[in-house]
């Protein structure tokens, strides 16, 4: 265990515990941030990195992995630390100071704690059709980290959220031929969205599943998919199968540490304080007692800056809470 203990340990580093690293740092807090993945960006790095988002203040609309790129860029100008892939298992007060453990049985110690750490561990709902396992990775793909590999490829993506709307959307310029099987008629996509992809070249077919997955050994070559009503299956060509059917989230450990917790939500109140004295709360995990819940990024902003300037006052009692505007302040 290192004996070095820091004004805060930040964990998660997805766009809220980003932003938290930068104010942490713009306030001269001596910052740590952990998260289990192997590169910063959380949900957004990994689940749509090519995918426009619309709604970040400043930006009529910004790719996310650059945006990912941005906040890295703005979050470690002040040298904080950085510990990625380590996942904090435990929390534990003692006199003051924080223990984390995480899986690596490293011990990190800290006089407070923001845990930013967005929906907890999450996992893709797997498409149960026949040979999808087979040929997960080679051809049925579950993430697209570059979407210039789908290009000139006949591509078929499954589910009818978001992300399955968007990405056929988001390739259909760049892919020979986008088909969207959607296992009913109501999609839980935004309605814009939905009006776009009806009127697009993308080929929609209502009441659709997979049945199977076809390939020859190396990669995908097609799929049979069925109507859910009639039962008939049709065998079409395709290059690549996008499964966009919903994640599973989990919690995980953060349940054990004595948190005051509803659902997959740590309450808080106003300025962020968890039950647990010198733990904050910012992002999609927050759930404050008295206020709207709103799973944006520019939600979890304010919460982040909320939760660092309260933090500085509870490690620095001297510390005012607000310490003016950016533009007045000495860096």
């Amino acid at each position: 265990m290192s004996s070095e203990v820091f004004d805060l340990t930040i964990i998660g580093a997805g766009p809220s515990g980003l932003f938290a690293t930068f104010y942490a740092g713009l306030r001269q807090m001596k910052t740590k941030v952990i998260d289990a993945l192997e590169e910063p960006g959380g949900q957004v790095a990994v689940l749509y990195p090519e995918k426009y988002v619309f709604d970040v203040p400043g930006y009529t609309k910004i790719l996310a992995k650059d945006l990912v790129k941005a906040l890295v860029d703005q979050a470690f100008q002040y040298q904080a630390t950085v510990v990625l892939g380590e996942r904090v298992t435990s929390l534990h007060r003692n006199d003051g100071v924080i223990e984390l453990t995480t899986d690596k049985g490293t011990k990190h110690l800290s006089k407070a704690v923001l845990i930013a750490a967005g929906v907890g561990a999450f996992s893709p709902n797997r498409l149960e059709a026949k040979g999808a396992s087979d040929y997960e990775g080679k051809g049925v793909y579950y993430f697209v980290k570059d979407k210039s590999a789908f290009s000139g490829k006949s591509i078929l993506i499954v589910g009818g959220g978001d992300s399955a709307v968007d990405w056929a959307l988001n390739m259909k310029d760049i892919a020979k031929k986008i088909t969207l099987v959607h296992r009913r008629d109501v999609f839980r996509a935004h309605e814009g969205s939905v009006k776009e992809l009806m009127s697009s070249t993308v080929d929609v077919k209502l009441f659709y599943e997979v049945a199977s997955v076809v390939g020859d050994g190396s990669g995908v070559t097609g799929a049979v998919i069925f109507d859910n009503r009639t039962k008939a299956e049709t065998t079409i060509d395709v290059d690549a199968i996008l499964v966009n059917i919903g994640f599973r989230a989990d919690l995980g450990p953060i349940k054990d540490w004595g948190l005051q917790i509803d659902g997959r939500e740590i309450r808080s109140n106003g300025k962020m304080e968890t039950n647990i004295p010198g733990v904050y709360v910012a992002g999609d995990i927050a759930g404050p007692l008295d206020g709207v819940k709103l799973n944006l990024i520019a939600t979890g902003y304010a919460q982040a800056a909320m939760a660092v300037n309260v933090a500085k006052a509870y490690v620095d009692p001297n510390s005012k809470i607000f310490p003016g505007h950016s533009s007045e302040m000495k860096k």
